[in-house]
């Protein structure tokens, strides 16, 4: 039997090589897959409308700074802008998340750190609140938004943020293996308050997880249509994806050079928040890797 230099068969060495190769070609075929949407919104973007209407187009066109021209245009005497729609939109995403996510770990952190008698009881009414969709229970969210006076304001898609079960799943499964009870037992042994051990000891050891479900939830807040569409109903207020939902509004007008660069703009705040909170995802991977 054949042996390179190392003493390694041969044939069991190309096999190895023959799975490297298909393993990198098919992980490069999903990442085409993934990209190739957001690429060819970019360059729609760039197009007149005559030419995406036509099919597919890989290569840029010329047209950005019209369209974006032509897209301000198109919102004069609306209600909102572009900008106003993206303010609207920052205003309502970014304490939705902060909210969502300390609140969803704090609930983590109690269910996980604390005995009590209806513990059970508790984390199965959490768990059965994530199997309701939201679309069952809004005709009586809206009746009870507007009995206490909040419908159409922007706290109607706020404050519910705090309840949010699938993300208290999330912390609460991390937790269990980041965060050891014995190092809470004892900061109350050092005289630290609850609220000061939550913050100072388990918030630090969550980053990861935390870091996680904010770049979810600032998604879900952030291209957030249904429930805006439902409970705002000023066009002033109008948010970022409620304003793209106008440019396609008439079905005959309706220019997809400015819908495709509206939905481009849209974007470019997802990613940000990414690769701002990608290096806490990096580094909770890695600690998780090691073991003691």
């Amino acid at each position: 039997m054949a042996k390179n230099s190392t003493g390694v068969d041969e044939s069991y060495s190309s096999q190895i090589r023959a799975k490297k190769i298909f393993r990198n070609v098919i992980c490069i075929l999903l990442c085409v897959i993934s990209i190739l949407p957001f690429y060819i919104m970019i360059v729609n973007a760039t197009l007149p409308s005559s030419r995406i209407q036509q099919g597919l187009a890989f290569i840029p066109g010329g047209e950005f700074i019209e369209n974006f021209k032509g897209m301000l245009r198109e919102t004069k005497g609306s209600g909102t802008t572009f900008w106003s729609a993206m303010l609207h939109s920052v205003i309502i995403a970014v304490p939705a998340t902060v909210l969502q996510v300390y609140c969803a770990t704090l609930t983590a952190y109690g269910i996980s750190v604390y005995n009590f008698k209806l513990k059970n009881v508790a984390w199965s009414f959490i768990m059965a609140i994530m199997m309701i969709p939201a679309q069952v229970s809004i005709v009586g969210f809206m009746a009870f938004m507007k009995t206490i006076g909040l419908y159409g304001s922007y706290l109607t898609l706020i404050i519910p943020a705090a309840a949010a079960p699938t993300t208290v799943y999330f912390m609460k499964q991390y937790m269990e293996g980041a965060l050891s009870v014995e190092i809470i037992e004892a900061a109350r042994i050092d005289g630290s308050g609850e609220f000061s051990t939550f913050n100072r000891i388990a918030l630090p050891l969550m980053k990861p997880a935390m870091a996680t479900q904010g770049i979810f939830a600032f998604i879900a807040s952030w291209n957030n249509l249904y429930t805006p569409t439902m409970m705002i109903a000023d066009t002033k207020k109008y948010t970022l994806p409620m304003f793209v939902q106008g440019l396609r509004s008439d079905a005959i007008r309706v220019n997809y050079g400015y819908v495709y660069l509206g939905l481009s703009l849209t974007v470019l705040p997802l990613l940000v928040v990414y690769f701002a909170l990608s290096k806490y995802i990096i580094a909770g991977v890695a600690l998780g890797g090691v073991k003691e």
